[in-house]
């Protein structure tokens, strides 16, 4: 066994762990998991493995910039389609909108 690259306490053990993205379950991948602090490692070639899933599903590359766009004398931030059909989004939905620093704002559904 080999030492944990993270902690280098604990050990690493073959594992199938479950590995999700945005909210999604992925699939079970093998992968070297510490015994001490938990901390996942995947191979290359398992790596090559998840992105193939995660675009095939859809979920690859999300994010998306966007303008600040005016509406009377209020700002509105447009989604892309890909969210909107991602998040099962609609016009109307009630969403909750707060600042968690100057540089980064929170939307909640």
């Amino acid at each position: 066994m080999t030492k944990c690259y993270m902690c280098e306490q604990g050990m690493l053990k073959k594992e199938k762990v479950p590995y999700t993205l945005l909210g999604e379950l992925i699939g079970h991948f093998e992968a070297e998991v510490c015994t001490q602090c938990k901390e996942v490692f995947f191979s290359e070639e398992i790596s090559k493995k998840i992105t193939e899933v995660t675009k095939a599903k859809g979920l690859w590359g999300i994010s998306a910039r966007t303008k600040i766009g005016e509406a009377g004398n209020t700002l509105d931030v447009r989604l892309p389609k890909r969210i909107i059909e991602l998040m099962d989004l609609e016009k109307g939905t009630e969403v909750l909108v707060y600042p968690v620093s100057k540089k980064k704002l929170i939307v909640e559904i």
